[in-house]
């Protein structure tokens, strides 16, 4: 969630106030979330990924590379599955 955001130059401040969260506590509470002291309810989590760009799912995954890989715009994930296909041989 914190590389997400970062990339994207956006602030904890910035992210919490963008889904709703109070000003004064947004940046606490983003924080909170990105080192896993809290685990943000559903809907909170489906906010923060709808502001992050990425799926819901996103929210929920330990490995970085599958992490990476849900960030991708979806032509890049299918190019990425076409490609690492084409050298399977039946």
């Amino acid at each position: 969630m914190r590389s997400q955001r970062e990339g994207l130059g956006l602030s904890q401040e910035k992210v919490g106030v963008q889904i709703g969260i109070d000003e004064s506590s947004s940046r606490s509470r983003i924080s909170r979330y990105e080192i896993g002291t809290y685990e943000p309810p559903v809907e909170t989590a489906r906010l923060i990924a709808k502001a992050l760009g990425a799926p819901l799912v996103y929210m929920y995954c330990d490995a970085e590379d599958a992490a990476t890989l849900l960030r991708e715009p979806l032509s890049q994930q299918a190019s990425a599955r076409l490609s690492y296909l084409s050298g399977c041989r039946a």
